[in-house]
């Protein structure tokens, strides 16, 4: 058997650049195969460190996952806000903990500002219930102060001390607050979380940065110096979500059901991994149409193999023949074609994995600044292990087929092959 294996491997090399052409675009579909995999764990690991340790997400009603992504995510809009005094009868109920006040709708250079709470570095948790680090500097303590996730410094080359100014909105190039600048005073640690791209500042500092601003634009003629903001009550009147941790992990229904029945105002509650699990429901459906497609390109490839091998069988009748002549049986022609097959499948399936690899560390980056996903350089899982196995097992059957048919010619030719 060892021989066989080492002459279809000779044959397969004497064959390289038709056999190379088709083990490249088994490797390209491996690729994709596995890629689509991974993004697909890791875009769920990455949502689900996004944030730990709390039981609750508070804003007003509307639909869970669009609570979820917003305030958690940063993304989409939320469709409205909820008052000061609604938050505070939450945050002071005998069931919570702690709760951290979120404000957003502002940004800095394509990046969402957060206005919060000093508590927001004590109480935030993410991954397995990591706490928030500082790589430099330390928490905001008045107005005007800003925290850079590690994103935002990294890309923007900002440092302790240097100034920043905010914009109204979350478009790139929204209307500037220029006359308010903020000074960085600290610089959080790499997360692979929202908040490495975030910029945080106090929940003072947000309502300061509009006192003279009125329905989202400027007051005409109307100036307030960033020295004078003091003078003014800064406390908010409203915020746009909220982030609850309870005493009692039991006491997450009950408390949920007080915060949707509220009667001051139209609130929801949800608990981050059901609002996830319904964000995953929703997507599932992409999720097996992505890998569906993969699965189709992987089978193209190897019925491109299949064919590669059975369209050199006539040209390789002289050579079976001679094969037979020395003294190699019809199953040993079969096994050697089949081998055949599997050994370049095999190959392209490894040099798929060290694509993906490559690959992986490249789009890395990419992929967190503009996802949020954590793209981990690791070795392969057992679900992408699954479908290499896959992949291998479908090119040794497809090459089960040219291997039969080199059998029947074997048996059919004898040592004189047909013109």
């Amino acid at each position: 058997m060892k021989a066989v294996l080492r002459l279809a491997a000779l044959s397969a090399w004497s064959r390289r650049l038709t056999l190379g052409l088709t083990l490249i675009a088994i490797a390209l579909a491996v690729t994709l195969l596995l890629a689509v995999e991974r993004i697909r764990v890791d875009a769920r690991q990455s949502f689900t460190q996004a944030v730990s340790g709390v039981d609750l997400v508070v804003g007003a009603r509307t639909g869970g996952v669009q609570l979820m992504l917003h305030a958690v995510f940063h993304a989409g809009t939320a469709s409205n806000n909820i008052t000061w005094d609604s938050y505070r009868a939450i945050a002071t109920h005998p069931a919570v903990d702690w709760a951290l006040p979120l404000s957003l709708g502002d940004s800095h250079r394509g990046f969402a500002v957060l206005g919060t709470s000093a508590d927001y570095f004590a109480h935030f948790r993410h991954g397995d219930k990591e706490e928030l680090r500082f790589r430099d500097g330390k928490a905001f303590t008045g107005v005007f102060e800003a925290v850079l996730g590690s994103e935002v410094a990294r890309g923007l080359g900002y440092r302790l001390g240097d100034a920043i100014t905010l914009s109204h909105g979350l478009v790139e190039r929204g209307a500037e607050h220029g006359d308010k600048p903020f000074r960085v005073t600290g610089i959080l640690a790499p997360t692979g979380t929202p908040v490495d791209r975030t910029v945080h500042v106090s929940l003072e500092s947000i309502t300061a940065l509009h006192l003279d601003w009125v329905g989202g634009a400027p007051l005409p003629g109307v100036t307030i110096p960033a020295e004078f903001v003091a003078k003014f009550d800064l406390r908010p009147k409203e915020i746009t979500a909220a982030l609850v941790g309870l005493k009692q992990r039991s006491d997450v229904f009950r408390m949920q059901r007080f915060i949707n029945q509220y009667r001051g105002e139209a609130l929801l509650a949800v608990m981050p991994g059901v609002a996830l699990d319904e964000l995953w429901q929703s997507v599932a459906m992409v999720e097996r149409t992505l890998l569906a497609i993969s699965a189709l390109v992987v089978l193209v490839g190897l019925a491109g193999l299949a064919a590669t091998l059975l369209a050199g069988l006539n040209e390789r009748r002289r050579e079976l023949a001679i094969l037979r002549a020395l003294g190699a049986g019809p199953g040993q022609i079969f096994v050697m074609l089949t081998a055949e097959g599997a050994l370049v499948t095999a190959a392209g399936a490894a040099l798929g994995l060290i694509l993906l690899t490559l690959g992986s560390g490249l789009a890395a980056p990419w992929l967190l600044e503009r996802f949020g996903i954590v793209l981990a350089t690791r070795l392969p899982g057992s679900q992408e292990l699954a479908l290499i196995g896959a992949v291998i097992t479908t090119g040794l059957l497809a090459s089960l087929v040219p291997g039969w048919r080199a059998w029947r010619m074997s048996l059919a030719d004898g040592l004189t092959p047909r013109n």
